[in-house]
């Protein structure tokens, strides 16, 4: 490593400390400017409609591409976080990000907005959103849980202020002119990646971000040759791009944790599916609005509400949470959260009145800070840190796909009956369901786990469970077995 290098880097003695916290501020506005933006889409819905004569379904496909590639593309972060490291990977991000909505404003077609917006800013977004999510688990170990709390306020902040912004462009100068000027917002993720600087480990080894790994497969290879093998062999060469590819796809897809972990299954098959109902109030909220005789200006605030009392629950949620009663335990208050989400869509249905909406937005935002305080915390818990990059690339390519087809399946829905009262009974069934099944079933693995521990304590004390007639000497009391944890890897 140059001195130039090592000059950039930041010492593992100085989590949770020092410039840790200029990096979590970047990661605030990181997050605004990425997970926060796709919220202000709905603002801009009913222009594209007329813009390119599109219908419900077909102009969703634009923000539900947006979501999916923002989330789904993990992995290749994953890759590029390996290879060179968290801040070079979130400066990336915003070149893309601002490139895809520099060329989205001069689209002639809904289709090309689906590879400018949706394809490129997406992907820009995701690099800089999961880079900025994985270098916070190497600034902070001790206040990890509020860090990721209070980072997520950014997405609050996002929420509030991106529709106002969006709506006041959009009737200033036209939507085409607002994601011009969205462009060079978006390039502000370049100055949040330059405050993250790589962690040092310890003095005189690589970054965190840049460690060299052995490469895939090279064990194998050397194995067969070590048995005098020619590594020119036809069955060694396919022998070891077979390896080769096991071992990319088990270490940046997280497959062995996927097959392994009984938590992260539980926990990523629930969100993949809670994801096919929680995109729907962002996206659909506001045109529902307008289609019942709200005013725009109106309309546009019910996301800024959303996302203004996300501000202040956020961070109450991460405090919560990382208390100490709370240890092992936050699964269930992430269910709890999804389940409330769920049944605030019954307040919506109820009427369209802009009241009854406010009221609506009230009960989703503070459900929502719930969900997104806690969502990475619980896969943090879940899976070790050294495997979260790889783990969070699996979990999020898998909701992509869910993310992906909601909103327009929904669409096409609602264009069929006309009635957007489809939208918000759709979100309820998704995300009650997913709620029930990730708490009954860490609760189930939880049980099965207690039941293990108790099988093993008889069978290390049989004697224990056995009357005897011989008067014998007290026994000191056992030590109680350690507390079960949701966790397990089987």
């Amino acid at each position: 490593m140059s001195q130039g290098e090592a000059a950039g880097c930041t010492t593992a003695k100085h989590q949770d400390q020092g410039w840790a916290w200029m990096v979590l501020l970047a990661a605030v506005v990181l997050q605004g400017l990425t997970l926060g933006f796709p919220c202000c889409i709905g603002v801009f819905f009913t222009d594209l409609q007329h813009e390119f004569q599109a219908s419900n379904s077909e102009t969703s496909w634009f923000p539900s591409i947006m979501v999916a590639v923002l989330h789904g593309g993990g992995p290749l972060c994953s890759i590029l976080v390996k290879r060179f490291g968290c801040r070079f990977v979130v400066m990336l991000g915003g070149l893309l990000s601002g490139l895809g909505m520099v060329s989205s404003s001069f689209c002639k077609s809904i289709s090309q907005l689906y590879l400018t917006a949706g394809l490129i800013t997406g992907l820009g977004s995701c690099f800089s959103f999961q880079a900025g999510v994985t270098v916070l688990g190497y600034y902070f170990v001790r206040w990890r849980t509020l860090a990721n709390a209070v980072a997520s306020t950014g997405v609050s902040l996002g929420f509030t202020l991106w529709p106002l912004l969006s709506q006041y462009l959009l009737d200033e100068m036209g939507w085409r002119n607002t994601f011009l000027i969205f462009g060079g917002i978006l390039l502000n993720c370049c100055v949040c990646g330059a405050i993250m600087r790589p962690v040092q480990k310890a003095s005189g080894s690589l970054p965190q971000s840049a460690k060299p790994e052995e490469e895939p497969g090279s064990r194998a290879e050397e194995a067969q040759l070590s048995n005098g093998a020619s590594p020119h062999h036809p069955t060694l060469q396919q022998h070891t791009k077979r390896t080769k590819c096991f071992q990319m796809l088990q270490k940046y897809l997280a497959f062995d944790i996927f097959c392994q972990n009984k938590g992260y299954q539980i926990y990523t098959i629930g969100v993949t599916w809670m994801m096919m109902g929680f995109a729907l109030p962002h996206v659909y909220l506001v045109p529902y609005a307008i289609h019942n005789g709200v005013e725009e200006r109106k309309a546009a605030l019910l996301i800024s509400i959303i996302g203004f009392i996300n501000i202040f629950i956020r961070p109450l949620t991460g405090l919560l949470s990382g208390h100490r009663v709370f240890t092992g335990r936050r699964i269930y208050l992430f269910s709890l959260a999804v389940l409330l989400c769920g049944l605030s869509n019954f307040t919506c249905v109820i009427s369209a009145e802009f009241s009854v909406l406010i009221l609506y937005c009230v009960i989703l935002s503070i459900a929502m800070s719930g969900v997104g305080a806690l969502t990475f915390q619980v896969l943090m818990d879940v899976v070790e840190m050294d495997r979260f990059s790889s783990a969070l690339g699996l979990f999020t390519i898998l909701e992509s796909i869910t993310l992906l087809i909601g909103p327009p399946l929904t669409g096409l829905l609602v264009d069929i009956t006309s009635d957007f009262h489809y939208v918000f009974y759709n979100s309820s069934f998704f995300l009650i369901s997913a709620a029930l099944f990730i708490g009954l079933s860490f609760c189930a693995l939880e049980k099965k786990n207690k039941l293990r521990e108790a099988s093993k304590a008889h069978l290390d004390n049989p004697s224990r469970y056995l009357y005897s007639e011989m008067p014998t000497e007290p026994k000191a009391a056992s030590q109680s077995p350690p507390a079960v944890e949701y966790i397990t890897s089987i």
